[in-house]
């Protein structure tokens, strides 16, 4: 009997399990994490769990009978260490082989994190990737602490709101020029610069980190503009890489995390690729999308062909973010955008920046404004772009821009 053995436990490879049996497949599942706890969410490890609004059970993605309900295999806290292609086998921790069939890689991403040569290995220096690092730095989250933020992206910005909410002193540092630089618009930056400073958030572009003080615990910052802040702890938010070091040293072919084609197959026969570590093809060109969406959609998609389908993975981006009282919620991709549109809700606080290449709707940012991301959703995954002049019309009745 076919079996599929499945290296990482968390979205995508829970999907992929779960998928593969909604699709009648009947053959031996072993489903491997490194982590002690079952397949979780992340998303709320850095909005509502760190809030403590979230027990740890609400994150779990399925409970625990599910696995041996659908003859699913959990191995958790264990590690595989190394792929034998020609055997077909892995080796896990535990210093012993388990052998497969079919071989799925959902191992995810690591967050970056500081060089040890600048601090980044005090005590009081916290990354938010699973629920060890939420717990870990979960009890200094206590009000009036002074927390130093590094990095002024979506991770980073979510725990400044956290910590914001909770009563602690907010500094959060961004190296480029503005906040979402990599990500988003000017105008979404400004939205979000606007919020956060209104909560007392003290945010400063263009400052980079040069290096944390303190013995053993942190206990300041020198800042790139010669500024010296006294912390009480800092979060790191710069960014992820994908976990593709086992795929690597497989000799499987690696770029912007494992390449894979369009029905999510790796360059190694019989082994595939989905989810945070994985790439996939997006308008001809190869990307890698971090989200949870991204997560599933490519695992189930596997799911189907490692079960005999034919399951083209199409991506169909879409994102979110928690701040505050704003739900932020993008549709598509703006790589390549040149110009932004910018519709104005009618409440305060309420707003979509729709981002187009010369006559093409590539995205739609919507902040507290989930009538218009559902449009603009539609409207992209249809194809279809509205004349710019409608969507900045406030006369506009957005829902007609969907009729044919």
């Amino acid at each position: 009997m076919t079996h599929v053995v499945i290296v990482g436990a968390g979205q995508a490879g829970a999907s992929l399990a779960a998928k593969l049996r909604t699709v009648g497949f009947e053959g031996d599942i072993t489903l491997i994490g490194a982590e002690k706890v079952p397949p979780y969410q992340r998303p709320p490890l850095s909005k509502a769990y760190l809030l403590g609004e979230m027990a740890e059970e609400r994150l779990y993605l399925r409970p625990a009978a599910f696995y041996d309900e659908h003859r699913i295999n959990l191995r958790l806290d264990t590690r595989v260490t190394e792929i034998d292609r020609a055997a077909k086998t892995i080796r896990l921790s535990d210093d012993t082989h388990l052998s497969y069939d079919e071989l799925a890689l959902t191992t995810g991403a690591h967050p970056r994190t500081l060089p040890a040569s600048i601090g980044g290995m005090l005590d009081g220096v916290f990354a938010v990737r699973d629920l060890s690092d939420a717990d870990a730095m979960s009890p200094a989250f206590t009000a009036g602490k002074r927390v130093l933020i590094i990095g002024g992206g979506y991770i980073g910005l979510e725990a400044a709101a956290v910590a914001s909410k909770l009563g602690l002193q907010v500094t959060l540092v961004e190296m480029a020029d503005r906040i979402l630089q990599r990500v988003a618009a000017p105008a979404t930056s400004d939205y979000f610069r606007a919020l956060h400073q209104s909560h007392g958030v003290d945010i400063r572009e263009g400052v980079g980190l040069e290096r944390l003080l303190g013995d053993d615990h942190v206990t300041g910052a020198v800042l790139t503009d010669g500024t010296t802040l006294e912390i009480d702890f800092a979060v790191v938010g710069v960014g992820i890489n994908p976990a593709s070091i086992l795929a690597e040293s497989a000799g499987i072919d690696v770029g912007n995390g494992i390449t894979t084609d369009i029905h999510g197959r790796t360059s190694a026969p019989h082994i595939w690729a989905a989810g945070d570590c994985a790439s996939c093809l997006f308008h001809g060109q190869t990307i890698r999308l971090e989200s949870v969406g991204n997560a599933i959609d490519q695992a189930e998609a596997v799911a189907v062909n490692i079960a005999g389908g034919d399951a083209p993975y199409v991506p169909k981006p879409w994102f979110w973010s928690d701040q505050y009282d704003c739900k932020l919620q993008i549709a598509g991709l703006n790589i390549g955008y040149s110009d932004v549109y910018v519709r104005m809700g009618d409440a305060p606080g309420v707003q979509s920046n729709w981002y187009y290449n010369g006559n093409t709707l590539l995205a739609v940012d919507a902040m507290n404004d989930p009538r218009n991301y559902m449009i603009g959703k539609r409207l992209i995954e249809a194809g279809r772009s509205p004349d710019p002049a409608l969507i900045t019309d406030p006369a506009t009745d957005m829902k007609a821009l969907l009729k044919p």
